[in-house]
């Protein structure tokens, strides 16, 4: 670390102003404090301060969704060796079929790392495809304005690839990320400013603009000309009786659908990281909760003779598709969630209300998640407004103004 610590200031004065890299200096400083603690400190009595800056915040969140990471990588390859081990290695194709033989793993679904490599070696691409181009944009945009690299890139880069599928082509991804960090969050001042979650606009862009890639059958499972349904696709096919996995599948995650949202028990770990280090609002998450069981409830209780979806239960709601995922990391989003404490419990509802009417009384996109938190984005200012309102006039009241 010495010795990094030396390069780094060994190249300072080629960034600081007046240096012939003054221009990329955002670059530089994002590099430095990323590996070190800043070194000017604020002095005097004039300020707050907290161990937990922006930077450590998001640090934590990338902590929090490492399970639901290692998840991804882990069953996106069970998924294909799963296909695999029927099929036969000669139908392996690519890149990444001629690394794993090269490397003599095979497509083993018994084997942990057969299972990780060939997982890993879908989500990474993706990966690094989201963190080049959001930081591209937001490096950019900070060079224009003059501002530090915000580390709110870093979040959004790992949350996209979580909720995409492990086939989804690169190209899309990067226009995906484009949209969601330029127009989700940089038109309207960066970090802090945006009143949508950026991961979300971005996938929201793929759905509308490639909904073949983003909601076919063949996109669940990382194996050539093999379609795969997820749960919630049965469901709204079948109900009930058309789920072909176990409900403890669905909970553990060994089950096809997005990279990073199928294993709910991953999402648990990483909301009792949010909620212990005081990032993530627990009082969204239960809202949320509780209303999607109650609105469940209410539709199993009405039922239909056309529409499966009624009889979902709420166990099952809360462990298909992105509900887990999106209750914990997205929902609970500090910029575009409600930032009132009172507000919480409406902005959690609102979600809870909104996923069930739109898996239930629109099966035809049984997911409903992405749109239900984006939808509670949008009014999450006004539910704040309220509630501000209230609490003037609740005071008012009380010192008789």
């Amino acid at each position: 670390m010495r010795g990094l610590r030396k390069f780094l200031d060994n190249l300072h004065r080629d960034f600081e102003k007046g240096g012939k890299f003054e221009k990329l200096y955002v670059f530089y400083e994002a590099v430095d404090t990323f590996a070190f603690t800043p070194g000017e400190v604020a002095e005097g009595e004039t300020h707050v301060r907290d161990g937990l800056d922006l930077k450590r915040l998001m640090v934590t969140v990338v902590l929090a969704l490492t399970p639901a990471v290692l998840m991804a990588m882990w069953n996106t390859g069970y998924q294909a060796n799963l296909v695999l081990a029927g099929q036969g290695i000669a139908s392996v194709a690519g890149w990444r079929g001629d690394l794993m033989l090269t490397l003599g793993l095979g497509f083993d679904p018994n084997s942990l790392w057969s299972n990780f490599i060939y997982g890993a070696l879908f989500f990474l691409p993706v990966y690094a495809v989201t963190m080049a181009v959001g930081g591209l944009w937001e490096g950019l945009f900070s060079a224009v304005r003059g501002h530090e690299i915000n580390e709110g890139f870093l979040v959004t880069g790992l949350l996209l690839p979580l909720i995409c599928p492990p086939t989804i082509p690169l190209w899309q991804l990067a226009l995906g990320t484009t949209f969601g960090v330029v127009i989700g969050k940089e038109i309207f001042g960066g970090t802090g400013k945006n009143f949508l979650n950026p991961a979300l606009t971005a996938r929201a862009f793929l759905f509308f603009a490639y909904p073949a890639e983003m909601s076919g059958d063949a996109v669940w499972i990382a194996v050539d000309g093999h379609t795969g349904a997820t749960a919630l696709s049965m469901a709204a096919q079948g109900g009930l009786e058309a789920i072909k996995m176990s409900w403890m599948d669905s909970f553990l995650g060994f089950v096809p659908g997005s990279m990073g949202e199928t294993s709910t028990l991953a999402c648990i770990i990483g909301a009792v990281v949010l909620i212990a280090t005081g990032i993530g609002s627990w009082r969204i998450m239960l809202s949320c909760f509780i209303t999607t069981g109650l609105m469940a409830f209410l539709f199993n209780q009405i039922g239909s003779d056309t529409n499966p979806m009624f009889a979902l239960t709420p166990m099952w709601h809360y462990v298909v598709g992105g509900y887990a995922f999106g209750l914990v990391f997205m929902a609970t989003d500090p910029v575009s969630a409600s930032q009132t404490l009172r507000g919480h419990w409406y902005y959690g509802a609102l979600i809870g209300v909104m996923v069930i009417l739109v898996r239930v009384i629109n099966p035809a996109f049984p997911e409903g998640m992405m749109l239900a938190i984006l939808f509670a984005n949008l009014f999450s200012p006004l539910i704040d407004w309220f509630v501000t309102e209230k609490n003037i006039k609740r005071r008012e009241l009380k010192h008789g103004l």
